[in-house]
């Protein structure tokens, strides 16, 4: 309704303007009236100018902040996550605020206030959700909706409403002495509840001070929770001072107060559904308001202050909670402002030529400098720093999400993943955080930035409640650009100072010596994430001994897995050709993670790409991506087409497709461009013309007949059926002379030894007869000797792997054509299990030139068994290895190539519980930055991608906080739906 309402804005501004003029001229002389009238007359010249500026709100934002602002500051609610949850919240809130007006019993509007009080400050929109999650995944207490939590709140509710309803009827006359007792409980609560959560956090006083019991120095995850036992006991005890008894003094000290007898009268009336709302909602800013009016009364003693005193206890409640919240607003706008005016000149890349002039003149203008940041703060707008220079403006109010779109859009892409994986481990951090004060105080529209390696996660708080708290998580890119690299480095910085210091600190180290950086550090949670190592292979991939030992662990794992192969078809648990070509197979990136548009929320963006499938063009006219013709002119006639295996893959199928590729992840090398400039080395040396045709066959005591195909094998064991391989694989077209010059490099003790071991876990128990039979089935090794040589002749290793070039080719699946090639792609089950074979030996060369090599069968056995349950191994740009990451595999690895450098890395991401520090932002300075961005892309059109605004500020953050921005603004790669903690 409210896109609709959106292109008014301007006629009912222009149509407001007017009716106060016809109202003074239709109307008694009404002094006040009079006043407006003229001033009107006189702003409505300068309408372009403030629509222009961008001063004047939408009629929907202005709605939406109205009602956010009526809600959270006279009638004690929270800002909602969403405009529907707004809308639905203000009416019930005012309908709470209306009966209390009517209701005749001062009794029943106690009670009434009370319970429903209670009732909207829980986050009754997520009953249906925690229950379900209860009935799934049990957990500790809190955390879900089961029978002890149900039965705490009803115990809570009922407690609550005899508290206030006893008090009320049976104090009478002794109202005010039975305060005074409340109110020094209240004093006490406050001072120790605020002592508890200070010593919680890194910084104390602000952030001025560095807090001596915080442990420091620790990168242990195990380490730093038993530093931290200490906090985690005094967090406890403030939980239970915070959320079980301060709402009962509170409570007791509103039942008794005498402004009670007043509730037909409005103000006093939504004073008290605020007063009895907020005790439950934000608990810690009703006790601080509190004791704000109850020193006010100590300090005022028997004088009487009669304008103050006959507002009633719970206005002066709201008037006190909205003069702090303004408080706090202006002080943190005053500190971005002279954080912008300070850094124009000191930092030399933010120094401009009229830096030294902008200043001059908000030295000399500087009463009206602060009358623009005291009417910022008033009207709870964004102080808007124009294209963030040291000139300031008030921006239109809004709601404090900024923005009208739905939380959760983001602008996805391969890296989004590490996000999704890593949102429920930190989702259970925050929400333990948020119990225990780590964080500070909540409040919606606060900011957090979290680091950890090249990550960054953007939170805000979205709305509070009593045991609940509503955000929003948002990934940031991985580190790219230059812009983002410096303000990575500062935030790194100012961490590394806060939390890196040693145990004991002296006196000179205690202060916080980024304190004018936006960010000031908070805690560190615990996280279980992805860490990321990548090392150069150079001694490694091109030493001729491993090139070597490559070919012969090859063989092992090739056989490791045609058995393994026949005791999974044996259990059933053998995998289509589909879910081969999804784990193992090489799906075009174009087909992992399909184009979106940046206004798809994330969710939709996973689960297309989860279904996607390789498309192929149905055109046989086409060429392959690898271009069968050249538009170049060559001295020495056309070049051949080169016949990789993606090409042999695309011409097997029906009707002669061809693969679509796709863009490759940051740091990835793009396939199609592997080969320009291949060095010779790669390639396979030539063989002479008619090798292996009518060449004398040397005798090596074999009978060749054994490689020749015999559709019907006889085995001399009843339990070697179980390890037979399909016909077509034992249909290589390849001379039998040539498998029998290669027949030594078949390793017929390690066939032996896992034909052993597989045959037991097939039987079921030990059977050394049984065993004994398979291993001297010779029918069934020379099967496997078949099909493993022509599968090592079709990758062209039949001598060697000769470069490191070649090796990576092979690898990423890119196979040069050879003999056998046609036939191994044919069967889509042996490539898929040939590649996989090489991939893992490549992963076992690499662990046995880093760690030393396999001593016995047994440990080569127990390796690849490791590898086969907790690792992938493949490409980065493989939908397997998102899934791997998705599904939380313990181990991922993968081989690159840098062309900038010539070197080959290996990169292997390790899923551990990790430290991931957490800061908190200055809120005022994001919405700010947020409100020029806004003003910059719809106002003045500067959509320039190099503009000034956007480039690093290591002070403001400026290049995150825009990244940090809602598409089409700003563009998180990952932004979570509204996440609902329950943090009681």
């Amino acid at each position: 309704m409210l896109m609709f309402i959106t292109p008014l804005t301007r006629p009912l501004y222009a149509f407001a303007f007017i009716a106060v003029d016809l109202a003074y001229r239709f109307s008694n002389p009404v002094p006040e009236l009079h006043l407006s009238s003229q001033t009107l007359h006189v702003l409505f010249l300068f309408l372009p100018l403030l629509w222009a500026l961008g001063i004047l709100p939408p009629l929907d934002a202005l709605l939406l902040w109205g009602m956010e602002q009526a809600l959270v500051f006279g009638l004690g609610g929270s800002p909602m996550s969403s405009n529907l949850r707004l809308l639905l919240m203000f009416s019930l809130s005012t309908s709470v605020a209306v009966c209390n007006y009517f209701i005749p019993s001062t009794l029943g509007v106690v009670l009434f206030s009370v319970s429903m009080g209670f009732l909207l400050s829980l986050d009754l929109s997520q009953v249906h959700t925690l229950y379900v999650s209860q009935l799934l995944t049990p957990s500790s207490f809190g955390w879900t909706l089961g029978g002890r939590e149900l039965l705490l709140h009803l115990i809570l509710l009922l407690v609550a409403m005899a508290e206030g309803g006893l008090l009320h009827h049976f104090t009478g006359p002794a109202q005010s002495l039975l305060q005074a007792p409340i109110s020094y409980l209240l004093l006490v609560l406050f001072c120790v509840c605020w002592a508890v959560r200070e010593i919680q956090e890194v910084y104390v006083f602000g952030g001025v001070f560095l807090n001596p019991f915080y442990p420091r120095g620790i990168t242990n995850v195990q380490t730093f929770k038993q530093k931290s036992k200490g906090l985690y006991i005094a967090a406890a005890f403030r939980r239970i001072l915070l959320y079980l008894v301060s709402p009962f003094a509170m409570i007791a000290f509103l039942s008794m107060d005498k402004s009670v007898q007043f509730t037909h009268r409005v103000s006093v009336s939504v004073g008290f559904t605020r007063a009895f709302r907020v005790v439950w909602q934000s608990s810690e800013d009703a006790l601080l308001q509190m004791v704000i009016v109850v020193l006010l009364r100590f300090a005022e003693g028997n004088t009487i202050l009669s304008g103050w005193d006959n507002l009633g206890t719970e206005v002066q409640l709201l008037l006190v909670g909205l003069l702090i919240d303004r408080l706090r607003q202006f002080m943190a706008k005053l500190k971005f402002t002279l954080t912008v005016l300070v850094t124009s000149w000191t930092e030399k890349k933010q120094r401009r030529q009229s830096a030294g002039i902008l200043l001059a003149l908000n030295a000399s203008l500087c009463p009206l400098l602060l009358t623009v940041v005291a009417l910022s703060a008033l009207l709870s707008a964004p102080l808007l720093p124009l294209f963030t220079l040291p000139i300031f403006l008030v921006g239109f109010p809004r709601p404090q999400r900024s923005w009208p779109g739905p939380v959760g859009t983001a602008c996805p892409c391969p890296d989004s993943v590490f996000y999704k994986q890593m949102i429920g481990s930190l989702a259970s951090s925050l929400r333990t955080a948020f119990a225990r004060g780590s964080l500070g105080s909540l409040t919606p529209g606060s900011h957090f930035l979290g680091r950890f390696q090249d990550r960054m996660v953007w939170i805000m708080i979205l709305e509070r409640g009593y045991g609940y708290c509503t955000v929003n998580i948002k990934g940031l890119e991985l580190q790219e650009t230059s812009c983002h690299t410096v303000e990575a480095r500062r935030v790194d910085e100012v961490f590394e100072a806060a939390f890196e210091h040693p145990e004991r600190i002296g006196f000179s180290h205690g202060f916080n010596s980024h304190w004018g950086n936006a960010l000031t550090p908070c805690a560190t949670l615990e996280v279980r994430v992805y860490s990321d190592a990548r090392n150069v292979l150079s001694g490694i991939i091109d030493s001729h001994e491993n090139l070597r030992k490559l070919q012969d662990d090859f063989m092992k794992v090739l056989i490791w897995l045609l058995l393994r192969y026949g005791v999974q078809k044996h259990k059933g648990f053998l995998w289509s050709s589909q879910e081969g070509s999804g784990i193992w197979g090489m799906k075009s990136q174009s087909s992992q993670f399909p184009q979106t548009t940046c206004n798809q929320p994330p969710e939709t963006v996973m689960v297309e790409s989860n279904i996607s499938s390789v498309k192929f063009r149905q055109d046989s006219s086409s060429t392959t991506s690898f271009g069968d013709w050249s538009d170049e002119d060559d001295l020495f006639g056309p070049q051949p087409a080169r016949r990789t295996v993606a090409l042999v893959t695309a011409e097997a199928q029906p009707g002669h497709t061809t693969l679509e590729t796709g863009g490759s992840l940051p740091g990835s090398v793009e396939m199609d461009s592997l080969f320009e400039n291949m060095a010779l080395s790669a390639l396979q040396p030539l063989q002479p013309l008619g090798l292996g045709i009518g060449m004398p066959a040397v005798d090596k005591g074999l009978n060749p007949e054994l490689f020749r195909e015999n559709p019907h094998l006889n085995f001399s064991c009843p339990y070697s059926e179980i390890f037979n391989l399909p016909p077509g694989w034992r249909t290589a077209p390849l001379l039998p002379s040539c498998l029998l010059s290669l027949r030594p490099l078949f390793p017929e003790e390690w066939f032996r030894f896992t034909l052993g071991r597989f045959g037991v876990a097939v039987q079921g128990q030990t059977s050394e007869d049984m065993n004994k039979a398979l291993k001297e089935d010779e029918v069934l090794k020379e099967l496997h000797v078949k099909v493993a040589l022509s599968c090592l002749i079709s990758l062209g290793a039949e001598t060697a792997f000769n470069s490191p070039s070649y090796i990576y080719r092979v690898y990423c699946g890119d196979v040069p054509w050879t003999e056998g090639l046609d036939w191994l792609s044919s069967s889509k089950e042996l490539y898929q299990l040939t590649l996989k074979a090489f991939r893992l030996s490549f992963k076992l060369l690499f662990d046995q030139a880093s760690l030393g090599a396999m001593e016995s069968h047994e440990e080569l056995f127990s390796t690849l068994e490791d590898y086969e349950r907790d690792w992938y191994i493949g490409l980065v740009t493989e939908k397997g290895w998102h899934d791997g990451v998705l599904q939380e595999k313990p181990f991922l690895f993968s081989l690159g190539h840098d062309l900038a450098m010539g070197t080959y890395t290996g990169r292997v991401l390790t899923l551990q519980e990790q430290l991931v520090q957490v800061g908190h932002l200055n809120g005022e300075g994001v919405r700010g930055q947020w409100a020029n961005l806004s003003w910059e892309l719809l106002y003045a059109t500067n959509d320039d991608e190099e503009r000034y605004s956007i480039q690093a500020h290591p002070f403001m953050l400026r290049n995150l906080t825009v990244q940090a921005a809602d598409p089409p603004l700003g563009y998180p790669i990952y932004s979570s739906a509204p996440l609902h903690f329950p943090c009681l």
